[in-house]
């Protein structure tokens, strides 16, 4: 039983590291990386709850940026 709560944890971990909530993050940083270069940039950041309880992450700075992240892969 237990390590059936360790490969879970596991694979929330590595969920983290290669999924949405990773590739929404990466994006966050190259958009505001971008935007100091530049100068002055706007950007707007919305996350609303979706099917499944996921987490729906808007991020709008030119370009529309939707990410839908689980909940397992939100760090506890």
């Amino acid at each position: 039983m237990a390590e059936h709560a360790n490969n879970a944890t596991t694979q929330s971990t590595q969920d983290r590291q290669t999924g949405p909530f990773a590739e929404a993050l990466q994006s966050l940083e190259s958009i505001v990386l971008d935007g100091l270069k530049h100068g002055h940039f706007h950007c707007d950041i919305s996350a609303s709850i979706g099917k499944n309880k996921t987490r729906e992450l808007l991020i709008i700075s030119g370009k529309s940026h939707k990410f839908v992240i689980p909940l397992t892969e939100l760090p506890d």
